[in-house]
């Protein structure tokens, strides 16, 4: 354990401290003497350097010795051959260091000239000139917007230039200052992995491309783990370095939850894809503020509209209300029921289902059009600042992934390069792709049954709950009071819907675990040739399941529920009339309160749930991992000890990411009429989502390779698709699932008074009890006798010449549903358009500064060629011409193409 000589001294010597007298000093110089020596024995491990001190250590290999060790030896001694011919430079901790006493840890630097070699293959901009462009500042707000800001050196950690391409035969055009911190460590991992993802084990004289790369031995199991180091631990500084201790302390702590995000820093830490996610999940953020206080303000509105609901007031009259004898709620073991036992109900309904409800619907078809178009131009101003304008998806994501040169055998010459590569023919890509979809349908169908359970549970156990609360009235002329009381508690409608939300949000959560392995496998079944094609095929059939797996009950509240019922005497069943299973009716307030319940259940338990298991696996896989070295010195337990036990962040991180914002925001904007309240559950969510995000990745996750994306991807067209189908949604619900246009056909057409009094009686229909029901006694059958019971439906009453066929209410209802549904969609697909096309995707002064750094690149350039073209005529008089130190000179290494 290293132990500071400082202990014993104080600042004047000669001072007794610890309770050592005064005669000790005569020794402690030789004491002093030891402890120096003891350090230099036993070092601090806790680095990110080599035993020398100098050398950065850009990645690190784990590996143990296991049963086919011969075999993985000669892999690992072919492979570390042939990393140290391209360059690089290696180092070994032996097992007997590390803590469990059986892992080996090779250390891997990248020197300047393979720095400068690979960074001029990859294209990398690098700084040439400072920029002249004065940065914009919010004076007007600086002081509402103080609170919420970082300090400036955390959110602009590096200065502002205008970059180009490097070019290694042109090092004096760029501003060099310290060659050993040229190249930032997100940049010096990017290219140290891109050279081990080419570097081949195999042995020189032999030539075997499926040998190629760490990927390979990392799933053989040659390596046990490839990645690069944290700079220091999170909760304080290192050697030169707090990058990582600014993140925790600015970032990832929950109570910055008010705080901007540090994304300059998250980049240049984390690299531009993680950097291009958290820019996105913090602006949806910001966006959804907008959303999730006009949501309120409906919620409020029907709220303090609550005295002005005549309907309500209608149903909870005892005059009214408790006059009207509805029909039994199923055919056995349910008795008739009064209309005040729903009082509680219609009360909740009026809280969603209100005039501001149409406003909120209209509202979020525009909100999610500015949410989308506003995005493109952070974006675009993202992509300029972070240096990807000019950036190719090519240069990463378009190479060929291992997994298909392993598994496609077959080999076919290449027009472009005319060399052999691997190809996969077309008989056995169909015959995959055919396989792949039927796995697809069949799951789907898999969820489509699941469903059709709940329902058929939700026809079951509707009859059950409605023979209970209809039973608890019991006899002895106290019926209508318990009616009242438990049923202005819960409906059965209610009470079923409940149960059964819970119920599916249990099925949805299972499938949802078991498709997850099997889209992954099916699409590695497909063998996709790239990386980007493999994540975008991936991506569509997460969402096609999802879609499916978490919508598909909302839609049947909204759209199928109450719709087909019948009506008394000639109901519609589910599976024929031998199974008795009636179809649902909607609550007595009407069926949008359920679809609350389903949607308000279904994505606050989705959210809840996401939230604990993100936050608590990672953190007790890792403390389970790091058990043993907890009792250790901080300064034995070495940095790349402490980084392996933390969890590995693979290339599906950001896949699931990105999908659970998706899904929710599929949430707050298909469904969002039928919930106003659920954009504000949302923006709780993400104020969590991205502090528990940011603090996974700073203190859970191993730091991943730093990686470039200009954009979102194939999410940006998924959310296209999904803010265009919310329009369609949101009119459907509001024209069918909610009562809004009944109630405007009765105040417009049909009311005498101008008014919603008399809504309810013209709401019911009339049917004529034919004989006494066989569940009811005979004393209870005279005590409430009636001829009559009423049920939700436009038909012509019992003795009409076309009784219980639609009335012409029914009809003018219908048209004007429809004609709703067509305005709506129509008006607000037009404020959309002309919105995406009032606002550019690209900012005026973006475009400006863009153009001036080309015209400034084109300028040096040419400045710069000139001057080397007249100090080499100027030499040429003078001596003979001689080679350029600048020239292009054949590297010293072996270096590696994308064509491995």
């Amino acid at each position: 354990m290293k132990i500071s000589a400082s202990i014993f001294y104080g600042h004047k010597r000669g001072e007794r401290l610890f309770g050592f007298p005064a005669c000790v000093k005569a020794k402690s110089s030789t004491l002093w003497l030891f402890l120096l020596q003891t350090d230099k024995l036993h070092p601090s491990k806790d680095t990110v350097f080599f035993r020398d001190g100098v050398r950065r250590i850009d990645f690190v290999l784990s590996y143990v010795d296991d049963k086919d060790g011969e075999k993985k030896q000669e892999r690992r001694r072919a492979f570390e051959a042939n990393l140290e011919k391209t360059g690089l430079e290696l180092e070994t901790e032996d097992k007997s260091d590390s803590k469990d006493q059986k892992t080996y840890f090779l250390k891997i630097h990248a020197p300047r000239d393979v720095l400068a070699t690979y960074a001029d293959v990859l294209k990398i901009k690098v700084p040439f000139k400072k920029s002249d462009i004065p940065q914009s500042q919010d004076v007007a707000l600086e002081w509402f917007t103080q609170p919420f800001r970082l300090p400036g050196n955390i959110m602009h950690p590096e200065p502002d230039y205008f970059t180009y391409h490097f070019d290694k035969t042109k090092t004096d055009f760029f501003l060099i200052g310290d060659k050993d911190t040229f190249f930032p460590p997100s940049t010096r991992n990017r290219i140290v992995f891109y050279i081990l993802s080419r570097c081949a084990y195999y042995k020189e004289g032999q030539k075997d491309r499926e040998k190629t790369g760490i990927k390979r031995l990392l799933s053989n199991g040659t390596y046990t783990a490839a990645f690069p180091l944290h700079d220091c631990r999170y909760w304080k500084k290192g050697r030169n370095a707090e990058e990582r201790y600014n993140l925790y302390k600015h970032w990832a702590r929950f109570l910055c939850f008010y705080k901007e995000q540090p994304l300059n820093l998250i980049k240049k830490y984390y690299g531009e894809k993680i950097g291009i996610y958290f820019a996105w999940l913090g602006f949806y953020t910001e966006m959804l503020f907008l959303a999730a206080v006009v949501g309120l303000i409906c919620f409020i509105y029907g709220v303090l509209s609550y005295d002005d609901n005549i309907t309500s007031k209608e149903i909870c009259d005892p005059k009214i209300g408790g006059s009207i004898m509805m029909c039994p709620l199923c055919d056995k073991n349910c008795t008739f029921w009064r209309l005040d036992s729903t009082c509680l109900s219609s009360w909740q309904s009026h809280l969603f289902d209100n005039e501001a409800t149409v406003f909120f619907a209209m509202f979020m078809g525009i909100w999610v059009t500015l949410f989308l178009e506003f995005w493109k131009r952070r974006q675009a101003r993202l992509e300029y600042e972070w240096d990807l304008v000019d950036f190719e998806e090519e240069q990463q994501e378009l190479q060929t992934r291992p997994e298909f040169e392993i598994k496609c055998t077959n080999r076919r010459l290449n027009k472009i390069t005319q060399e052999m590569e691997p190809h996969l023919p077309l008989h056995s890509r169909c015959a995959r792709y055919c396989l792949s979809g039927a796995t697809v349908t069949f799951w789907i169908s898999l969820i489509l049954a699941c469903i059709t359970g709940v329902i058929a549970y939700r026809l079951a156990v509707y009859a059950s709950f409605a023979s209970i609360i209809g039973n608890h009235g019991g006899e002895s002329g106290i019926h209508k009071n318990k009616t009242l009381l438990v049923g202005g508690l819960i409906t059965p409608q209610l009470a079923t819907s409940v149960t059964a939300s819970c119920i599916n949000f249990v099925i949805i959560m299972i499938l949802n675990f078991f498709y997850e392995k099997v889209a992954i496998w099916i699409t590695d079944m497909e063998i996709p040739k790239t990386h980007l094609e493999y994540e975008n095929r991936l991506i569509t059939k997460m969402f096609m399941f999802q879609f499916v797996n978490y919508y598909s009950s909302c839609f049947y509240v909204a759209f199928f529920k109450g719709k087909f019922v019948g009506y008394p005497g000639n109901y519609t069943y589910m599976f024929g009339k031998w199974k008795k299973f009636r179809n649902e009716e909607c609550d007595p307030g009407g069926c949008l309160i359920e679809l609350t319940t389903q949607l308000l259940i279904v994505m606050a338990g989705k959210q809840l749930w996401g939230n604990i298991q993100e936050a608590l696996l990672p953190l007790m896989r890792n403390w389970w991992s790091s058990r043993k070295g907890r009792h250790n010195p901080e300064n034995h337990y070495s940095r790349w000890e402490q980084d392996h036990v933390l969890q590995n962040f693979s290339q599906l991180g950001l896949f699931y990411e990105y999908l659970e914002m998706v899904i929710q925001f599929g949430f707050i904007t298909l469904f969002v009429a039928s919930f106003p309240l659920a954009p504000l559950l949302a923006l709780f969510n993400n104020i969590l989502e991205i502090r528990v995000d940011a603090w996974k990745f700073t203190t859970q996750f191993r730091r991943p390779v730093a990686s470039k994306a200009r954009n979102i991807g194939a999410w940006q067209e998924i959310l296209n698709s999904v803010a265009i189908l919310s329009v369609v949604t949101n009119a459907f619900i509001m024209a069918f699932t909610s009562d809004m246009i009944p109630r405007m056909v009765y105040l417009y057409a049909y009311s005498n008074s101008t008014s919603m009094k008399g809504y309810i009686n013209s709401s019911l229909s009339e049917y004529r009890i034919p004989i006494r029901p066989q569940n009811m006694t005979e004393d209870n059958w005279f005590r409430h006798f009636n001829t009559t019971c009423r049920y939700r439906d436009y038909r012509h009453p019992p003795g009409h010449e076309n009784e219980y066929t639609h009335t012409m209410q029914f009809w003018h209802i219908l048209a004007a549903k429809m004609a709703f549904i067509i305005i709506m969609e129509h008006v607000v697909f037009v404020v959309k358009f002309f919105i995406a096309w009032m606002i550019p995707d690209v900012p005026s002064d973006v475009k400006a500064r863009i153009k001036r750094e080309r015209y400034l690149i084109q300028e040096h350039l040419h400045n710069y060629e000139v001057e080397k073209l007249k100090l080499q005529l100027s030499a040429s008089f003078i001596t003979e011409p001689q080679t350029s130190e600048t020239s292009l000179t054949p590297d010293k290494h072996e270096v590696l193409s994308e064509c491995l």
